[in-house]
Formats: structure tokens, sequence, C-alpha cells
């Protein structure tokens, strides 16, 4: 599932995910990360021309933030599916490579899903794999909490989920980069050459 909404308020309020790096939209490198995910689900606008067959939807309301997309997606999950890749739609870096190791994580750890680690010990939220049932349940305990999910951030829904934290020792940029300014799209351009 790939969250595709967001103002893009740093970036002049940019579509970020159809912003190109090394050729393809930000969109379509993250979706070609979980190639073999099914469905793949896009909450948020898909450009017409996305060169990959996807599910979307929209958050309700709209602009009612990750959580609020994160529940919308998981409407469109089937009960069989195990295990769901939650990201962000700018991380142009991401490969299935990192995905692995996510998907490895979260199925031998006694934890609901797997996140990567930054250096400076940050969580990478939106670059994770979990439990689906646990995912669900974790949206369902916190909406009776708050009354509802708009608005609602990333942390208070994650209070509710035992993730394991992976640390990315691979060569290379960090799977989880996330472009968030023009200057990180450069930077993001740069490593993909």
């Amino acid at each position: 599932m790939v969250l595709a909404g967001g103002a893009a308020r740093r970036m002049g309020g940019a579509d970020k995910p159809t912003l190109p790096v090394a050729g393809q939209s930000m969109l379509t490198r993250v979706l070609a990360a979980v190639h073999d995910a099914d469905p793949r689900i896009v909450v948020g606008r898909v450009p017409p021309d996305l060169p990959v067959p996807v599910h979307s939807t929209r958050e309700d309301p709209p602009g009612g933030g990750p959580v609020a997309a994160t529940a919308a997606g998981l409407a469109l999950v089937p009960d069989d599916v195990t295990y769901t890749a939650l990201l962000a739609a700018d991380l142009p870096l991401l490969t299935g490579e990192a995905i692995d190791v996510l998907r490895l994580t979260a199925e031998s750890a006694p934890m609901q899903g797997a996140v990567y680690r930054d250096a400076e010990g940050r969580r990478q939220m939106l670059c994770g794999v979990w439990r689906t049932a646990a995912l669900r349940q974790a949206i369902d305990q916190l909406a009776e909490e708050r009354g509802k999910l708009d608005g609602a951030s990333v942390r208070e829904l994650m209070d509710h989920l035992r993730v394991a934290e992976v640390s990315w020792r691979r060569p290379g940029p960090p799977p989880w980069f996330d472009c968030d300014t023009d200057d990180d799209l450069r930077t993001a351009e740069q490593w993909a050459r």
C-alpha cells in the first residue's frame, strides 16, 4: 500500500509522487519495489500514465492524513493477505531487496511489523511491512480512542503496534530516503545514477 497524498508544502505544492527520479516517477519506483505484491494499492491520485495496474482509493475526508489514508487502503486489502507493506510514495530509492529485508524481519520477529531505523535512531514509519491483522486492529483501536482518524499521526498509530527496528547495512543510499524538498530530489537523482 502506497500513500500518495499530502500537500508537498516544502515543494511548492507539487504532485510529489509524479516527480521523476532517473527517468521514472517516484510512485512508479516505489511500486516497482513491491512488484510482486497483490494487490498493489495507491491511496491518493493515480496518474493516468502509471505504467502498472493498481487499485486506488482516497482517505475520507480528503486530506485527512496518513492514518486515515492507511485505513482507506486497508479497506481494499483482502482478509487473506498476511503482510502489508505501508510505504510513502516519495521513496525513490526503495528496492525490492529492502522490502524483502523488512518482510523477513516481520515474519521472524515476535513483533507486529518491521520498519527501518535511520542513523539518527528515528523510525521510518512509512517504510515498513506489517502483519495485516495487527495493522487493522491498531487502526480500529485508534479510531475508537479518538472518535475519528482524521488528523491522527502515524506516531499515534505506532503506539498500538509492536515494531522491530531494522538497520540498513548495505552499501549505497538508504532505502527510506524521502524527497520532501527540491534538494532531496536532486540528491536522489544523483544517487539513482
